[in-house]
């Protein structure tokens, strides 16, 4: 974000009058804002209500008025000259927001889709309905990063195993995982008790689809 600030990738004229409605910004506040910020890029470091007056139908009176408003809201100051430096950062802040927001629900979305995917593949291959725990395990191993056609060869290997079970899908994930891991790294941080907690969980929920691979 400190890159954007510094370069101004997206125009501070841009965010102000995107976002001053959010910031609460009156109408007022925005044209004495954009006022201060087109002056000082003339190179007016002291912009005052007197310099304002001369480019709007604003008195004096009013822009003073307004220019205490910012100040009281803390997005100008005169530390420096007579700076916004403080509503531009305010300003990129919401930015960086919305973006983050926009990225999460892009993820959100792109991982719905992928999940009825997947769920429409396992319910076909195994030529029948999933349960709760099993569609939950699936939506698991996707925030585990593993990618949608190795939850499918995961399944494929199972079933050319003829294993039907989800703790022999989730062991063959594993391996794989494995085994991309020393391939690349020398070593690997998966651990070889996968299947104890997997079992012990689908124990508890008492399901009977473990039963082939016992």
């Amino acid at each position: 974000m400190a890159n954007l600030i510094n370069s101004e990738a997206v125009s501070f004229t841009y965010l102000l009058l995107e976002y001053h409605k959010r910031l609460h910004l009156s109408e007022d506040e925005l044209v004495v804002a954009l006022m201060i910020d087109h002056l000082s890029r003339q190179g007016n470091d002291f912009v005052t209500s007197d310099f304002i007056a001369l480019k709007t139908s604003y008195s004096t009176k009013q822009i003073d008025n307004v220019m205490a408003g910012l100040v009281k809201k803390k997005m100008l100051s005169y530390e420096d000259g007579t700076s916004l430096e403080p509503l531009r950062k305010m300003l990129y802040k919401q930015l960086e927001i919305d973006i983050t927001r926009d990225k999460a629900n892009l993820v959100s979305v792109e991982r719905s889709e992928v999940l009825s995917s997947l769920l429409s593949f396992f319910e076909k291959r195994l030529n029948r309905t999933l349960s709760p725990l099993e569609s939950d395990m699936i939506g698991t191993w996707l925030d585990d990063n593993y990618k949608e056609d190795d939850i499918k060869g995961a399944l494929e290997i199972s079933l050319s195993e003829r294993k039907r079970s989800f703790k022999a899908i989730d062991k063959a994930l594993r391996l794989g995982r494995k085994k991309d891991d020393i391939e690349k790294e020398g070593y690997s941080a998966v651990s070889d008790e996968w299947d104890k907690d997997i079992e012990e969980t689908l124990r508890i929920a008492k399901v009977n689809w473990l039963d082939d691979d016992r």
